[in-house]
């Protein structure tokens, strides 16, 4: 049975366009073709980037964080209570509010404590600010380490300059080593975040990132396999220059250093929507789409590939109007509005909403006093107690 899956899996039909077989793939003495085998590299690779990974937070990153002053927020912990963890942990972290009221009669409290108790939870798994300071300076660590790789590996290579050097002999183009450690690099470290997924800070966009790696994964293995090397080279550029100004972005903004934050958010703004909005679509999507039917009739790879393609480009939409909206606030407000995608720490509401009640009562409390206190002076009438009376019947203030 497995045999003649990986038999189906791997028919020519598939992966090379017509007339093309695996026998026309075979590497020599002096050419080498991708290989799919070569893809298992990534696996153990990914594991070491984990491990490197670790070190570095814990030996640079965070040490790092409380020099430049990023420190932890003070949270208040929730009570130890069995009824309402049980619940936390099995049912729901946002009960409803009927939930909420048999909660509140099960555990013999209010239903506002068991709402505050809920939020205080909620707030204890959410991670710190000195856990997302190390996440960001390590993803820029790998960023702008492999944008400059990829600079460096594609500089002197035709395809950077003229996009249909892509398919010039395709698919039989050797494979050089400086691309496949390139490709290498980039697929380790996209599986290691697949690994630290479940440990790594959740936004929002929790759902579109786990896309976004997959669609990631699945693009470069199966453009090495078909040796699209030269068109994934150039996806993988055009990506990691706008994370080189994401993730200082954020590092800067755990720092508190707002005008800075400012700035380069709007730099990476505009790298961004330039070179998801206007260089991918033309270099790599019209590029693959239109450039490549020169060379060969369309096949399921071709499909498939572009499939992948356009499934990114949906994403950098969804992402566009996330930070189309940013800066649109910040062009109004002056000031970089929060990241939407972060998932931001909830505040104990009522109890600060009590607390304006009673400075507010407190308040008008003291102001009816005062008010009351300049009328009665006004007016010529204290009270008996500011006023002391003369044997001869008058008065004298105090």
């Amino acid at each position: 049975m497995a045999r003649a899956l990986n038999q189906w899996l791997w028919q020519h039909e598939f992966w090379l366009p017509p007339g093309i077989t695996w026998e026309d793939m075979q590497e020599t003495e002096d050419t080498r073709y991708p290989q799919p085998r070569d893809l298992l590299l990534s696996i153990p690779f990914a594991v070491v980037l984990v491990a490197i990974r670790y070190a570095f937070e814990r030996a640079v990153a965070l040490p790092l964080s409380s020099k430049l002053g990023v420190r932890d927020k003070q949270r208040p912990k929730a009570q130890p209570n069995p009824v309402l963890e049980t619940f936390y942990t099995t049912r729901c972290k946002n009960p409803k509010e009927g939930e909420l009221i048999g909660l509140a009669k099960q555990s013999d409290l209010p239903v506002r404590k068991v709402e505050r108790w809920f939020r205080r939870r909620r707030n204890a798994d959410r991670p710190s600010l000195s856990k997302k300071f190390c996440e960001a300076c390590w993803r820029f660590l790998f960023y702008i380490t492999a944008f400059f790789t990829g600079l460096a590996v594609l500089y002197d290579k035709p395809w950077l300059w003229d996009h249909r050097e892509c398919w010039t002999g395709y698919p039989q183009q050797p494979l050089q080593p400086s691309l496949f450690w390139y490709y290498l690099l980039e697929l380790s470290f996209y599986w290691s975040l697949v690994f630290t997924l479940p440990f790594d800070v959740k936004r929002k966009d929790f759902k579109e990132q786990i896309v976004h790696h997959a669609a990631t994964i699945f693009l470069i293995g199966f453009s090495y396999c078909a040796n699209y090397i030269r068109i994934g080279t150039l996806v993988l550029v055009i990506h990691d220059a706008s994370d080189c100004f994401l993730e200082p972005t954020k590092i800067f903004n755990y720092m508190k250093w707002k005008k800075t934050c400012d700035s380069l958010f709007m730099i990476f703004s505009a790298v961004f929507l330039i070179s998801r909005l206007v260089i991918f679509p033309y270099t790599v999507l019209y590029n693959t789409y239109y450039y490549s039917m020169e060379i060969f009739q369309p096949f399921f790879g071709y499909y498939f590939v572009n499939a992948l393609l356009i499934i990114l480009q949906l994403l950098h939409v969804f992402w566009s109007c996330l930070i189309i909206h940013m800066v649109y606030k910040f062009i109004l407000q002056g000031t970089m509005e929060k990241d939407m995608r972060s998932d931001t720490e909830e505040s104990d509401k009522d109890e600060e909403r009590e607390k304006i009640k009673e400075k507010e009562k407190n308040g008008i409390a003291y102001f009816s006093n005062v008010t009351s206190n300049n009328y009665i002076q006004q007016n010529g009438s204290e009270p008996l107690n500011n006023r002391t009376h003369l044997s001869n019947g008058h008065v004298k203030d105090r």
